[in-house]
């Protein structure tokens, strides 16, 4: 069936559990795992005095770190399962396309990832980087609610 599963991660409770289902998933079948972190350049526009370079740095450090963790702790998951896994950490200002890209890279056969179910305006206004992936996807999605 699915030999390569690709689960992105934000370190939401939400995609913490996607990233649970989708190991014992990945050992039901005998799949391996990619796990993917997509951290998102901060938008800032500068100023006269423009301390925006240090915030930035800062920023895409911490964010940076805070992948790398939710990454250590999917990898500490898959070992514990028994599943052969990888992480990937990526900074893209288009996370669907990132996901996209990645599977595809990678040579994922199947997309595993959370939705975090907004509706309404929410749902119009932000978006959602799921139904993007859904959109724009080739390959097959399962989504976790």
């Amino acid at each position: 069936m699915y030999t390569h599963i690709l689960v992105p991660t934000d370190g939401s409770p939400l995609s913490g559990t996607a990233v649970e289902r989708s190991m014992a998933l990945a050992r039901d079948l005998n799949a391996k795992v990619t796990v993917l972190a997509v951290v998102e350049p901060i938008a800032i526009f500068p100023t006269e005095a423009d301390p925006s370079n240090a915030m930035r740095t800062e920023y895409e450090r911490r964010a940076s770190e805070q992948a790398a963790r939710h990454l250590a702790e999917a990898e500490l998951k898959a070992k514990a399962l028994g599943v052969l896994c990888e992480v990937v950490q990526v900074k893209s200002d288009r996370p669907y396309r990132a996901i996209i890209d990645t599977a595809a890279q990678k040579h994922c056969d199947l997309i595993a990832m959370a939705s975090h179910g907004r509706g309404g305006v929410a749902a119009l206004v932000l978006g959602s980087e799921t139904t993007k992936v859904l959109t724009h996807s080739k390959l097959p999605v399962l989504v976790y609610r």
